[in-house]
């Protein structure tokens, strides 16, 4: 045995020893085990496992494995050691077994038949044993030729020549063609001369897949046949274009190796065939073929050709030239160098379908028709070899982003932040981006920055708020920002992504680690842009977010430094290596978004980052001397005045404009010459349209006096300093832009140019606007001067613009590009998910819509807000001005607006399109406003005003509160759009309360009397409404402040969120609502006067929209209007017994049982603002109970939901709970308001309200002279029940019909005994509500009789 090495033996000892061990042939010390395959099972399965004799540590609740901080993916399923799968068994073999889907299971299966095959037993040997085959002898009769080919190689060809000797006598042979589709140019044989393509001369001689064989003898040519000429007929039924489609399918499904197979079949059996053809023919092989054109395509076609060449001249263009010294090249398989080639060119897919994404090996989105180096991409050996490989859907679908945000993929990418490697970051900062920021969003509302209102945007944030944050929707934004929940501060992020990602991101320390990339790892350009993007769509989200990235530290900061500096090197145009200490237009715009959010974020970037500075580097030179690439100058000089604008819509920045007049002056002065270009830039036309807007701002903050700023303590802290900026200093402005304005209209009629300079003559005209308003507000200027001014104005430019005739088109364009008119265009493409909103406008809007090139409403609404200027401060000039009024695509959009339809869904697109489109229609109606004051507007056009006011109010959206109050104020309550009250209205609505009478049985009380004083009492309704339909105080003065330029008072160019419109639709009713639940709260009851006052104005204004505008009251199904009227009731136990209201209630609720209403009254659904009908009839029925005294009006308003046609719960609550009430409705069958037929068919089918019925008669509950109407009804439904002869009815129902109808046979009541039994029909104008039978018909006298014998005989049965 040898010893162990000692200390001090070299490497010399150790290979001695070593050599002696082995020349010993001793057993080793030590055993290796070889450990089990993973993945098929451990082959030594029964040796006992290996005890592990280490120390463990176990601590008490602690778990093995630590926690997971993402989903973890699912496990792979993996076979189990003691279930190994055999090594010798067929993966396929295995998986075909198991298979149990439909699809493996053959619909129609033919066995095949081998009663006619021959069977060939063993041939009588005298040896013992079959000769032995050996292989010399096999192959001495080869040809020499076959050089080293292997064996297998020489049995193929062995067989491929003794196939084409051709078949013997009688023999079948199959012949293997192209598949279906492959057209083949063969001469047809007498028996298929007809199976030709129309259009050529290509024949088949028969079936070349389709053999028969396996089927019978007599049944096998004949079924391959039919197979065949069906085959025929459809190839011959269609075109060639067609048949090339469809083989490209076929070959696109089938297995590239069977088509190579069965093409070479094909090709060596289309040779035999040829040489027997040739042989055959009376000109032998010489004999003239005529050159038909092929109908396969060259690609269909190579394998053929390829088939064709020998060895020594290669088809393929390889790489290298295959040699025959080579190892096993003596025969070379084309087939198989197929891949050595070079790739094809890439092809362009025509499709609108999806195609699979293709991605570099850096991870970028490549184009589907991109030709990328092997070297560069990952490719493939399959379908479309040329085309890189890395499978990602085109784009992600809703759903498909719901599941990856609920996966945690959000979350995984905010991890990827946090990894040190650089390349890392990047794809997690460009993943993100893509995730969160819509770039179609981001152009829409930079191209339409300058249009009206158009720097106010909505937040960008899901409308699905907590509860908690429902409960702070009183407090004031600013409040709101600066304090959070506690609630919401403890729930987790994942809690928070779930509804919201952007919360949920930020509670991520997203902020910091960003500003940590920015200012640390110093990243490359596209990693830069993208974090800025980021930010911006952070900014975009709410006020609580803008503040949190302007409150994190130093980022700001590190943003201003690195990316907008006051000097820098010259950049030139191509790629920039570093964005560092070089300006960057998307940090502007980054400012620029975050100074929207609030007046007190402008504020802080103006002080305390040096943007003064920074401002007046950049604006005080023109773009192409910034040394900049132009595009980028351009972009950041716009992004520059753009933030300047929105720092002097507060009225701030006016210092600058001191410092920066010289370089407006002169930009001003090269806007002509710009303009003139041809074609115009874009990027140049939304600069001097930012330009026209910041002095359309500084214009305004000139108009503005200091009095208007601190005149509100209650605003104080919303007013700034305030502004440096004078009227001496701005007045010279005008004379400047009115020639770019003028120089613009000259391109109205050429759409092209008029579309590419879009936004100059919109922000020209507003700034017009603000000029003459600004100018008209200075106390020292004279009056006289700035009236002559716009009556040369009106003259000379805007009268020849109104009768343009360029002009008459964009109105008639109105309604091809409305959200209105187009409800199904707000659909967004895209489905995103609830908690990650966005515009959906990725794929771009559309030419005809309302942000399209081609849409009218930027120019339209600006004109109008101009005009709209000048009539309100010149008065003679409104009736001039309002004939833009009259223009015939003004009229039909209108009338298109106010026809009833569809509303479009509210969606964060269609808030913000609806909203520019409502801009428009106020603006045109306030117009119309300020002409009526003047003069009277004709009464089919004060109509359709008044009729559009009334439908754009109840669709105004949060924002537009100004707008609310201004139309309340004017056109809705004005006598001027209501023409029927001097055309004879009042009148006409008498004479059609006599024209049906005979028809109506509620009691007239003169409409045309009551519409009539309504119109008298119209201030007092208007006041009415203003006191309880008006916005809250804050919105509306912050509303008011932006619609009239008064700039010290805006608290935030971020609007409400439109979750709703401000008003309901059944707005009408509103203060009605009110009075019920202020009464349903107090108790002690509401003062008398408030309470009389309310409702008579409230009835009285719903019986003229009633009356003279139905189309307002559309929306509020009849079923909710009777609802409201039933709360005149109950809000007071006397208000209903006044007698103006008496009459107002009498005349609604004859509205509603009109014939053609009616029919629309449904009590069954879900009614706004009520949460049961049942309920609140129950409620009604115990005040007409305890307080009615049997009123008729009451009690017909009770009387109307116990129609046949409603819900069984309402009579059932009337007759088994409130059975009282019955003596209390006593209101006469004259004065029913619907027909007695609504209550009597067709008869009553459930057992417990015909048991009440029933019962309330005989006890003498229900009388005919307390309760008529009931009477009349219990009596017939009755009637019915009992003589009914059903014999599909239950054993119960027959039962009770029995025991009823001997009781009523019994009965001492004679009267009632006469009535139950002799009802005929219902007949109001009888005293008794219907009519009886003399004598009872032989049916019903047979049946009583044989009831009444069977009484007679055994007693009345119990009930």
């Amino acid at each position: 045995m040898l010893s162990r090495p000692k200390p001090g033996e070299s490497e010399v000892d150790l290979l001695h020893f070593q050599s002696q061990f082995l020349a010993a042939g001793a057993a080793p010390a030590v055993q290796l085990v070889k450990k089990g395959n993973r993945g098929g099972g451990d082959a030594n399965s029964d040796r006992p496992p290996l005890q592990d004799h280490r120390d463990v540590v176990m601590l008490d609740n602690l778990p093995d494995l630590p926690p997971a901080l993402v989903p973890s993916p699912p496990k792979r399923a993996r076979p189990s050691p003691g279930h190994c799968l055999p090594e010798d068994e067929d993966p396929e073999e295995r998986l075909r077994r198991h298979d149990q889907h439909i699809t493996a299971v053959l619909t129609k299966i033919i066995e095949r038949d081998t009663s006619s095959v021959a069977v060939n037993l063993p041939v009588p040997s005298g040896v013992a044993f079959p000769a032995v085959f050996l292989r010399s002898r096999d192959t001495q009769g080869k040809s020499a030729t076959s050089g080293k080919r292997s064996i297998f190689a020489q049995e193929i060809a062995a067989r491929r020549i003794a196939e084409a000797k051709g078949p013997s006598v009688g023999e079948v042979v199959p012949n293997v063609g192209p598949p279906e589709g492959a057209v083949t140019c063969e001469t047809p044989t007498p028996r298929n001369q007809g199976c030709q393509l129309p259009g050529s001369s290509h024949s088949f001689q028969g079936p070349n897949l389709v053999t028969g064989k396996g089927l019978r003898d007599q049944e096998a040519e004949q079924e391959a046949q039919t197979i065949h000429e069906e085959n025929i007929a459809r190839l011959q039924a269609m075109a060639p274009e067609e048949i090339l489609q469809e083989q490209q399918r076929l070959l696109a499904q089938l297995d590239p190796s069977l088509v190579a197979f069965l093409r070479s079949h094909s090709h060596t059996q289309e040779q035999t065939g040829e040489t027997a053809s040739e042989e055959q023919r009376p000109g032998g092989p010489s004999a003239n073929v005529t050159k038909e054109e092929p109908l396969m395509s060259a690609f269909a076609s190579e394998p053929r050709k390829r088939d064709k060449l020998e060895p020594e001249a290669p088809a393929l263009a390889l790489p290298v030239t295959p040699q025959k010294e080579w190892l096993h090249m003596d025969t070379v398989e084309l087939e198989k160098l197929h891949w050595t080639q070079d790739l094809p060119p890439v092809r362009r897919q025509q499709t609108q379908e999806r195609m699979q994404a293709r991605f570099s090996l850096q991870g970028e989105l490549l184009a589907p028709d991109v030709d990328l180096p092997t070297h560069l991409g990952l490719h493939h050996h399959g379908e479309e070899a040329e085309a890189q490989a890395g499978e990602f859907g085109d784009r992600l679908a809703g759903s498909v982003l719901s599941l990856l945000l609920d996966a945690g993929f959000l979350f995984l990418l905010r991890f990827s932040l946090d990894d040190r490697v650089d390349g890392v970051i990047a794809t997690a900062i460009r993943a993100l981006r893509a995730l969160l920021v819509a770039p179609g969003d981001e152009e829409l509302l930079d191209s339409t920055f300058s249009w009206y209102h158009g720097a106010l945007t909505f937040p960008l944030m899901p409308s699905q708020e907590d509860k908690e944050d429902e409960d702070e929707d009183e407090e004031c934004p600013a409040g709101k920002a600066k304090r959070k929940s506690p609630e919401e501060e403890s729930r987790p992020p994942p809690d928070l992504a779930r509804h919201d990602v952007i919360k949920g991101l930020l509670a991520t320390s997203l902020l910091p680690r960003l500003r940590y990339v920015l200012e640390v790892t110093y990243p490359g350009p596209a990693v830069v842009l993208d974090i800025l993007a980021v930010l911006i769509r952070l900014a975009r989200h709410s006020l609580e977010s803008a503040t949190r990235v302007l409150e994190c530290p130093r980022l700001i900061e590190t943003i201003v430094r690195e990316f907008l500096p006051t000097s820098w090197s010259p950049v030139g145009a191509g790629p920039t290596p570093s964005l560092y200490k070089v300006p960057c237009a998307t940090a502007m715009k980054l400012l620029r978004v975050l100074a929207s959010a609030g007046r007190n974020i402008a504020a802080r970037l103006l002080s305390s980052f040096d943007l003064r500075s920074r401002l007046c580097r950049i604006i005080a030179e023109a773009p192409q001397e910034l040394a900049l690439p132009p595009e980028e100058a351009e972009m950041l000089s716009t992004e520059a005045l753009r933030l300047w604008a929105v720092a002097a819509s507060y009225g701030q920045g006016g210092y600058l404009y001191r410092e920066l007049y010289p370089v407006l002056m002169r930009a001003l002065q090269v806007v002509p010459r710009e303009l003139s270009t041809h074609p115009p830039q874009p990027l140049s036309m939304q600069r001097i349209a930012s330009l026209l807007t910041l002095l359309t701002q500084l214009t305004l903050a000139a108009g503005s006096t200091p009095a208007e700023t601190i005149s509100d303590s209650a605003e104080a802290s919303l007013s700034a300093t305030p502004s440096l900026v004078t009227w001496t200093q701005v007045s010279g402005l005008q004379p400047l832009v009115e020639p770019c304005l003028r120089q613009t209209l000259k391109l109205l009629s050429r759409p092209e140019m008029w579309r590419a300079v879009g936004p100059v003559p919109v922000a020209c005209l507003l700034f017009l606007g603000a000029y003459y308003q600004a100018w008209s507000q200075q106390p020292s200027s004279c009056p006289e001067d700035w009236l002559q001014d716009m009556q040369r104005l009106s003259e000379e430019l805007l009268l020849p613009l109104l009768s343009q005739p360029t002009l008459g088109s964009l109105w008639d364009s109105l309604r091809h590009c409305s959200l209105l008119c187009n409800p199904l265009s707000c659909v967004p493409a895209l489905e995103a998910p609830p908690s990650l909103v966005s515009l959906g406008c990725s794929g771009g809007c559309p030419r005809l819509s309302l942000a399209g090139s081609a849409s009218p409403f930027p120019f339209l609404t600006a004109l109008l807000s101009l005009l709209n200027t000048l009539a309100q401060i010149h008065k003679g000039l409104c009736g001039q001005l309002a004939a833009i009024l009259a223009a015939p695509g003004l009229q039909n959009y209108f009338l298109q607006c106010v026809a009833p339809g569809a509303a479009p869904h509210l969606t964060p697109f269609s808030a913000w399109a609806l909203r520019h489109e409502y801009h428009l229609q106020y603006l045109a109606l306030a117009l119309a406003q300020k002409a009526a004051a003047l003069q009277p507007l004709p009464a089919t056009h004060a109509a359709l005003y008044h009729g559009m006011a009334l439908a754009l109010l109840s669709r105004l959206l949060p924002g537009s509160e100004y707008l609310t109050h201004e139309l309340l104020l004017s056109c809705v309550f004005r006598l001027e759009f209501l023409p029927e009250r001097t055309s004879g209205g009042p009148e006409a609505a008498d004479f059609s309360d006599q024209l049906s009478l005979g028809s109506s049985r509620v009691p007239r009380c003169g409409q045309g009397t009551l519409l009539a004083q309504a119109c008298q009492d119209l201030p007092s309704i208007r006041n009415c409404y203003l006191t309880h339909c008006s916005p809250a105080r804050a919105s509306l003065l912050a509303s008011q402040a932006l619609h009239r330029g008064e700039l010290q008072r805006v608290p935030t160019l971020l609007l409400p969120m439109p979750t709703e419109p401000l008003l309901p639709t059944d707005w009408p009713f509103l203060p009605l609502i009110r009075l019920y639940h202020r009464a349903s709260d107090t108790p002690s009851g509401l003062s008398p006067t408030d309470t009389m006052g309310t409702a008579m104005r409230v009835l009285q204004w719903v019986l003229v929209l009633e009356s003279w505008r139905p189309q307002a009251l559309w929306a509020v199904p009849p079923a909710a209007r009777l609802a409201r009227l039933m709360c005149v009731f109950l809000v007071d136990s006397e208000l209903f017994r006044e007698s103006p209201v008496q009459h107002l209630v009498a005349a609604l609720l004859a509205q509603l049982c009109q014939p053609q209403v009616l029919p629309n009254l449904n009590l069954d659904c879900r009614l706004p603002g009520l949460t049961s009908f049942p309920d609140l009839y129950a409620n009604f029925l115990d005040h007409f109970e305890a307080v009615s005294f049997g009123d008729h009006l009451f009690g017909a308003l009770v009387l109307l939901p116990l129609q046949r046609r409603f819900s069984v719960t309402l009579r059932l609550a009337l007759f088994g709970e409130h059975v009282g009430a019955l003596r209390a409705l006593s209101l006469p069958l004259t004065q029913l308001p619907v027909s007695l037929e609504c209550y009597t068919v067709p008869p009553e089918d459930n057992l417990a309200l015909l048991q009440l019925y029933f019962r309330t008669l005989v006890t003498g509950a229900l009388r005919p002279r307390w309760c008529p109407v009931l009477y009349a009804v219990a009596v017939a439904h009755v009637n019915s029940f009992i003589f009914s002869q059903d014999p599909q009815s239950s054993d119960e129902v027959k039962a009770a019909r029995r025991s009823m109808l001997q009781k009523t046979w019994l009965l001492a009541d004679e009267g009632l005994r006469q009535h139950l039994l002799h009802y005929k029909l219902p007949n109001s104008t009888l005293p008794e509500g219907f009519e009886l039978y003399s004598q009872l018909p032989p049916l019903r006298q047979h049946y009583l009789q044989r009831l009444t014998s069977t009484v007679l005989q055994n007693g009345v049965s119990e009930t």
